[in-house]
């Protein structure tokens, strides 16, 4: 098990304690006398190291170093794993997604939704239905106050007028069981307006629009039912979104990178220079098979776009003007998630599920529509206790790819989801995904390092 991860990054050397999550930034030498899993004897380093450094420089080093060992910030012990094994009967839900319509005005060429249908039929969720998920939620969270619900698609803006029903009984009915219920939504802005946009930066805690960076890249992928491109419709839209957005309101401007565009570097730039602040373009994660899947040989050309992106952002920061936040290089090192959170994840299917239109309960979003996990529907407060289990006792330490893993507790195991659908088992990591994980959690250290001096 790694206990110790080493990388550099420009002229610095970072060495991470994984247990603890206390990163040095270090010179050469302490880097190099540093093991993943244990340090070496005086005398070993002393013969390993012969001709590179001076007995003197390896013991003074060394002094250093096992004064962290002491103040358990080095090769520190792992306080998780019993917490993780214990048996907790507690799991209330704390977060739904609500699938408010299964259909979409849009036919993005990799969505995972098929394209809105989700393996069924076009169809809009009822008013009575969105209430009855807002009871249950209240129902299923326990002594739990706060609660998000985010409203999602297909296209969740095809059905305002429901959305608008749901929110106005979830806000009746929060004061009458004391919870704060904070909603968010995922659109493609084809459909904002003016009395839209108005509702929505009123009564959305975060908002997420859809939008692919460079026009071409964009009205490639991003396409309407004829087949031509959204970028002209949505980038006015998007922005003034954004502009009715004060600081202490959330969104972001995000993205998916593919295959025909693993140059993502300037799909983030052309968002930047667009004057958004909060920016996310992600890996599209499709089966192997797909025209516009990525594969391990793209691997290299996508790890030179996040260094690219955390030397543009190190630039603009030292200059002072022009920054932006990547959503994937945000990271606290100051304790970070809770323990539960670091070593389960997003919580799917025992914390957090999806419902969709008819009333069914899946672990998540991207389950909807595969029976073998439907765990339940809102005419009953029971869900699948043995899928519930198995979600909820699927974490790091259950998975033995990531117990070995430096990056266990910044990734949590990875997406369920996407675990089950590359390898049939949530237990098995998607491989290609961890590799550009382990990538970004690099990069956001580094750059909140440098960013913090």
């Amino acid at each position: 098990m790694a206990l110790i991860h080493k990388f550099t990054k420009g002229n610095d050397f970072y060495v991470i304690d994984v247990n603890s999550g206390s990163v040095h930034i270090v010179d050469k030498l302490i880097y190099d006398l540093i093991d993943d899993e244990k340090l070496r004897d005086k005398e070993q380093l002393t013969n390993d190291f012969s001709g590179i450094y001076t007995k003197e420089e390896i013991e003074e080093a060394l002094y250093d170093i096992n004064e962290l060992i002491e103040e358990g910030m080095l090769y520190s012990k792992d306080l998780y794993e019993d917490i993780a094994m214990s048996d907790r009967d507690d799991s209330y839900i704390k977060a739904l997604c609500l699938n408010v319509v299964h259909d979409c005005n849009l036919r993005c060429k990799y969505c995972f939704a098929d394209e809105g249908e989700y393996k069924g039929c076009r169809k809009p969720m009822s008013a009575e239905i969105g209430k009855k998920a807002i009871d249950w939620v209240i129902k299923k969270s326990g002594p739990r106050r706060n609660i998000e619900v985010d409203l999602f698609g297909g296209e969740p803006l095809m059905v305002f007028d429901t959305i608008k029903e749901i929110v106005d009984y979830a806000r009746e009915q929060e004061k009458i069981h004391k919870k704060n219920i904070r909603f968010t939504m995922t659109t493609n802005a084809t459909l904002l307006n003016d009395e839209i946009m108005e509702y929505m930066d009123k009564n959305m805690g975060n908002i997420i629009l859809s939008i692919d960076g460079r026009k071409d890249v964009n009205d490639a992928v991003r396409v309407r039912v004829d087949g031509s491109g959204s970028y002209d419709r949505i980038l006015p839209n998007i922005k003034k979104m954004v502009d009715k957005r004060d600081k202490s309101k959330q969104y972001y401007a995000r993205g998916t990178f593919t295959r025909n565009n693993t140059d993502f570097f300037e799909d983030v730039m052309a968002l930047a220079n667009e004057g958004f602040k909060e920016i996310s373009i992600e890996p599209v994660v499709l089966p192997d098979e797909h025209e516009l899947s990525l594969r391990r040989e793209d691997l290299p050309v996508i790890f030179e776009q996040y260094d690219k992106l955390y030397e543009e952002m190190v630039r603009r920061h030292n200059e002072g003007k022009n920054q932006f936040t990547f959503y994937h290089f945000n990271i606290d090192l100051n304790g970070g998630p809770c323990v539960y959170k670091r070593i389960s994840g997003c919580g799917a299917g025992h914390e957090y599920v999806a419902i969709t239109p008819d009333g069914e309960i899946y672990p998540c979003h991207q389950f909807v529509g595969n029976k073998d996990f439907l765990i339940g529907n809102l005419d009953s407060l029971d869900i699948d206790e043995d899928l519930e289990q198995e979600f909820k006792t699927a974490h790091i330490y259950n998975k033995p790819k990531c117990k070995e893993c430096w990056a266990r507790f910044y990734c949590s195991g990875g997406c369920q989801a996407n675990n089950f659908n590359f390898n049939g088992d949530i237990h098995v990591p998607y491989e290609i995904g961890c590799e550009m994980q382990k990538k970004r959690i690099e990069c956001a250290i580094a750059l909140k390092a440098v960013t913090m001096q």
